[in-house]
């Protein structure tokens, strides 16, 4: 009796130890992770915790969420999951300054006009009631950061939007850049013809888009000329003097620009696919290459019609894929880039003569084995056959990004170059008021520049790297930019969180195994097709020849030769045989796969009970192997 009342009072106490400890340890170890996902997915990057470590005051971060319609939809379910699991890590970090809730907006409810009334996208679903899904932030003085709709695409930005949106919170106003540009893509900001970059570029950054004819800049703490047009002095001055006072500019030039040629005539080639450096470029000892770039170590695979009229995938060196891995892994700018960049004929920045203490450092070069490809050729339609024709391999890689460091002297060194005059004589008056406002000219650098120099405008273009109707994006063009201006704005650790993993990880080996199987279904189905399709056409010939009317009409194969005969008796055998293993081979095409599902399963079903019955089996066996050694 004893021992009944001691196991039930110490079954008691353990049950209340275990509730205990479980509240306990959700007090003291609610940030506690242990990660052991490839990527880190859920360990958050030291720009985050740095990020929510500064904030000076307590921000509010409320998930809208409709759980109910986000059921009928995994994609959306899983993401869901994901983003609720981060923002409960953002909260235990934080140390209680950022604070976390969720609402349901159910049909209406106050958490459906709360929801509404901060601007959150209700996104038409199959059944009646409308899907939210996006975040809301506030701050001490009310100030509201917003994610309308969390796209399941966008997974790779996750934490960057997140910190980003914190950081605004905490400081509401954001860098400003300021755009010099030829590409319309890049002046249509909020428009439908407007990039992708240079939307996300309105996300993170106040953007003040600049004139061709403009004749002072404005105030801005980065500055971003992208494939130029053509500048007068007085515009490199301004430029120039920027640099010397400010010193963070990104310059997107291109000796055979493929997208600014969109709907252009031949003979606007040279002038409009064409951008460089200028008298800048000569001053800082670096220069754009006068001929475009190919290479073939990194050439891309793209469709292109064949002399039989069929679109088939091949490699094109004027087309350009460099690894993450290649690029430079101590600039913050690429270190933490994990995809591909693509070029289209990009050019090369080549080094002249530095002035003294002034670095040049490369960022993404080419392949080992690049070619210089005539521009005007490059930025229209040529082929990958025509471009290997034209190859002449150089001696060593060439730098298509780079970020020239150090203080700097002006390419004006007699100073600024005279106004120009409008050609409106009624503004006369003004432009020489506006002049007489600017700065007085500098021959040097007041702080070291950080200049970033990229050799290709056509990676700015959606069709470079984001998925045409999904939006999905499959290489780092963007990153690449938004990290440069990141970096020079000041807000370096911001970068490294923009090319974070998906969560949602391929089957590597299951889709290899696909690959495998396909190419060679896909192979052997065609050449069976072709000796079917000959087997055929012979038989047709054959049986309308012995088709007759004469005395042997109503025999088929009576007026062919015993040879004939043999052939078609032979052919009808061998199609019924390639048919036969037409079917083997659509039997056979996934049994491999098969196979490894049915591996994988048996081990997820049958494996957990199979190794606590052999777990319990050990242990059965060791207490009655003690008991019978027992006095």
């Amino acid at each position: 009796m004893q021992a009944r009342r001691y196991l039930v009072l110490m079954t008691l106490l353990a049950g209340i130890i275990l509730l205990a400890g479980n509240i306990a340890a959700q007090k003291l170890l609610a940030g506690a992770r242990l990660d052991f996902t490839e990527a880190k997915l859920y360990t958050l990057s030291d720009a985050t915790r740095v990020t929510l470590r500064d904030l000076a005051e307590p921000v509010d971060i409320t998930y809208v969420y409709s759980r109910r319609v986000g059921q009928d939809y995994p994609a959306i379910q899983a993401h869901a999951a994901r983003v609720r699991e981060l923002l409960a890590t953002y909260a235990a970090v934080s140390g209680g300054n950022v604070r976390v809730r969720e609402i349901d907006p159910k049909p209406f409810s106050e958490a459906e006009d709360e929801a509404l009334a901060a601007g959150v996208s209700a996104i038409p679903a199959s059944g009646s009631d409308p899907l939210y899904f996006g975040i809301i932030g506030r701050n001490t003085i009310d100030d509201l950061r917003l994610i309308p709709f969390l796209a399941p695409e966008r997974e790779t930005t996750l934490e960057y939007d997140l910190t980003r949106m914190i950081a605004r919170l905490d400081n509401p106003e954001p860098p400003k850049v300021g755009i010099i540009s030829s590409l319309p893509g890049m002046k249509a900001l909020g428009g439908e013809s407007g990039y992708v970059v240079l939307q996300d570029i309105g996300r993170s950054f106040t953007v003040e888009q600049i004139p061709d004819d403009f004749r002072s800049l404005p105030e801005m703490d980065v500055l971003l000329v992208a494939h130029p047009g053509a500048l007068t002095a007085r515009q490199e001055w301004l430029i120039d003097q920027f640099v010397m006072r400010k010193g963070r500019v990104i310059f997107v030039v291109d000796p055979a620009a493929k997208t600014a040629l969109s709907g252009a005539m031949f003979s606007a080639t040279e002038t409009l696919a064409r951008s460089s450096l200028g008298r800048l470029g000569k001053a800082w000892g670096v220069e754009l290459s006068p001929q475009a770039v190919a290479d073939a170590a990194n050439a891309l695979t793209v469709p292109v019609e064949s002399f039989t009229g069929r679109i088939e995938e091949v490699a094109h060196p004027l087309f350009v894929g460099v690894p993450a891995e290649t690029m430079s892994r101590e600039d913050p700018i690429t270190a933490d880039l994990m995809r591909v960049v693509n070029f289209g004929a990009p050019g090369a920045l080549i080094e002249t003569a530095l002035p003294r203490g002034v670095t040049l450092a490369p960022l993404i070069m080419t392949g080992p084995s690049p070619s210089y490809i005539e521009p005007a050729r490059a930025a229209r339609d040529m082929g990958p056959n025509e471009v290997l024709q034209n190859y002449m391999t150089e001696a060593s890689p060439l730098v298509m990004a780079a970020r020239l460091s150090g203080r700097l002297p002006s390419a004006f060194p007699d100073g600024a170059p005279p106004m120009d005059e409008p050609a409106d004589r009624s503004e006369v008056e003004a432009a020489r008021a506006e002049a007489a406002g600017l700065p007085p000219h500098i021959n040097a650098s007041e702080v070291p520049a950080e200049i970033v120099l990229i050799a290709d405008a056509d990676f700015l273009a959606d069709d470079f790297y984001v998925v045409p109707g999904s939006g999905m994006v499959v290489a780092d063009n963007g990153a690449l930019l938004l990290n440069s201006l990141d970096a020079l704005a000041g807000r370096g650790e911001l970068s490294r969180l923009r090319s974070r993993a998906a969560s949602l990880r391929p089957m590597v080996r299951i889709d290899k195994m696909r690959d495998a199987a396909e190419s060679q279904y896909f192979r052997e189905q065609s050449a069976l097709e072709g000796r079917l399709s000959t087997a055929q056409a012979r038989l047709t010939e054959l049986q309308s020849a012995a088709s007759g009317d004469g005395f042997f009409a109503g025999d088929p194969e009576a007026e062919l030769t015993p040879d004939e005969r043999a052939e078609l008796a032979r052919l009808r055998e061998d199609i019924l045989h390639i048919r036969s293993n037409l079917r083997d081979i659509e039997r056979d095409y996934r049994h491999d796969i098969n196979q490894l599902e049915a591996t994988l399963k048996a081990i997820n079903i049958w494996g957990g009970p199979l190794l606590v019955t052999l777990a319990g089996i050990f242990v059965w066996r060791r207490q009655a192997r003690k008991r019978r050694a027992a006095p």
